[in-house]
């Protein structure tokens, strides 16, 4: 048994990472990957003198012997896997579920963002979902966890194994690719980064907890990227987001289910505490219990409230349907208006959980109109609708919609654009990365590049 954890998931060149570790072994020594075009090697320590020590509950900081490593200052941002290696011990692999921690080694803006031209681009980790789903200490956000007072809600602690590698995961395993868990780096993240670096860009990287701590993080960048799965975030990242929008900065968001719950990150950053109390679909669900009333369609143009979720087994959907072929996000994928894309890939397109804009009317030839509910459901004015996928009554979750009962309305995925300044993309569906990564249609590789290039101008 090697397990470990880092003190702080984030670490810019030059700073010490610490790591908190434990083995049933007498000595373990780590090896350092950096995540590019696959594991690449960086570093191997020497062999050190391991310690036992026992697992605690998912809400407490489990205190494990730490042990301090120096970043070279020639490491360049990226996400790191450090593996955690006994003596004949297993070789690395990225959907382990053990032995390795996954930490970010942060940009300081510096960079191109593309090989070839001009623009900075930040790709953000969300380390907040990451741990909302682990499952390591026999509890997480959703399933045997203690609840706090103050603030109130369930607590999960960011000092334990797990974090988007080397924890367990709750949640069903997706029908398409088991050989992941939905919640981790690898399912869908470590698939964006590698298309990413294949096709010439160079980002820097973050985590959702250092656009927590520094408000001016996304203003020395251009572009940032949100990908996958996004789903909980604190009220500072969001209001540091918004910001950075309304200053001039874009954003993509390659996923869905995005800024779903809020939560609080207490002892100092040590553990997070989430209150998901009251109706889910409540106008002010995104904060029930302070009336923040925020939704975040107001963040992304879209939410999961318009969109829905299937979860388990093979899904049937019909694509996505193009609005405005001449948009720029469409140039050179020779669709037209009325068509349809991503319906015959694995997965499919559209799902495993997709976000929407509130629609009045869905006709496979064209013509998707919002509601006149949009704009009081926090859906920007400006808000374009490039395609959209519509989720039938075989959904396994559509959720109330305003003035809507359960499963009343229509519910889609949402692709859409609109600006503030700044310009927000949403794509409205988690999968986006993997049918991305598995190039088996060259349109939705078309319209990630149409985007990134747009957003870097």
């Amino acid at each position: 048994m090697i397990q470990g954890y880092p003190s702080r998931a984030s670490v810019a060149p030059g700073e010490r990472l610490v790591l908190h570790i434990a083995t049933d072994a007498p000595r373990f020594r780590v090896a350092f990957y950096r995540w590019g075009d696959g594991p690449v090697p960086m570093r191997e320590t020497r062999w050190l003198d391991g310690h036992h020590a026992a697992p605690r509950g998912a809400a407490e900081d489990w205190q494990w012997p730490a042990y301090e490593f120096d970043i070279p200052r020639d490491w360049p941002s990226a996400v790191y896997l450090a593996h955690l290696e006994e003596p004949g011990g297993i070789p690395f692999d990225l959907a382990m579920t053990s032995a390795a921690a996954l930490f970010v080694v942060r940009g300081d803006g510096g960079s191109e963002g593309r090989r070839e031209g001009s623009g900075r681009l930040l790709y953000k980790i969300p380390l907040a979902t990451y741990h909302a789903y682990n499952y390591t200490g026999g509890g997480c956000f959703y399933v045997n966890q203690p609840r706090s007072q103050e603030p109130p809600g369930t607590r999960v602690s960011l000092h334990r194994p797990g974090g988007g590698i080397g924890g367990e995961t709750w949640g069903a395993l997706d029908y398409y690719d088991m050989s992941s868990p939905r919640q981790t780096f690898a399912h869908w993240d470590a698939r964006f980064i590698r298309w990413l670096l294949q096709n010439g860009y160079a980002p820097e990287f973050c985590t959702d907890f250092d656009i927590h701590h520094d408000p001016a993080l996304c203003s020395r960048y251009r572009l940032l990227l949100c990908v996958g799965h996004d789903e909980y975030w604190s009220e500072a990242t969001r209001n540091h987001v918004e910001a950075f929008v309304a200053q001039g900065g874009n954003v993509a968001f390659f996923g869905a289910n995005l800024c779903w719950w809020r939560i609080h990150l207490v002892d100092d950053g040590a553990a997070m505490v989430c209150h998901q109390g009251g109706p889910r679909g409540a106008f002010d669900h995104w904060w029930p219990t302070t009336g923040a009333n925020r939704p975040e369609d107001a963040l992304t143009g879209v939410s999961y409230r318009h969109g829905g979720g299937w979860w388990d087994g093979p899904r049937e959907t019909e694509g996505y349907v193009v609005q405005e072929s001449g948009h720029w996000a469409f140039a050179g994928t020779g669709l037209r208006t009325g068509e349809a894309f991503g319906m015959d890939t694995t997965p499919p397109l559209v799902g495993y959980e997709c976000d929407g804009a509130p629609l009045a009317h869905f006709d496979r030839a064209g013509g998707i109109m919002l509601s006149s509910e949009a704009q009081r459901c926090g859906t920007p004015p400006a808000l374009q609708v490039l395609a959209a996928g519509l989720l039938d009554s075989g959904w396994q979750e559509r959720p109330p919609r305003e003035m809507h009962a359960a499963n009343e309305g229509i519910h889609s995925a949402t692709m859409g654009v609109f600006t503030r300044k700044g310009t927000v993309f949403t794509a409205g569906t988690t999968d986006w990365a993997q049918v991305l990564a598995s190039g088996q249609d060259a349109r939705v590789g078309i319209i990630t590049r149409n985007v990134i290039e747009h957003l870097l101008r």
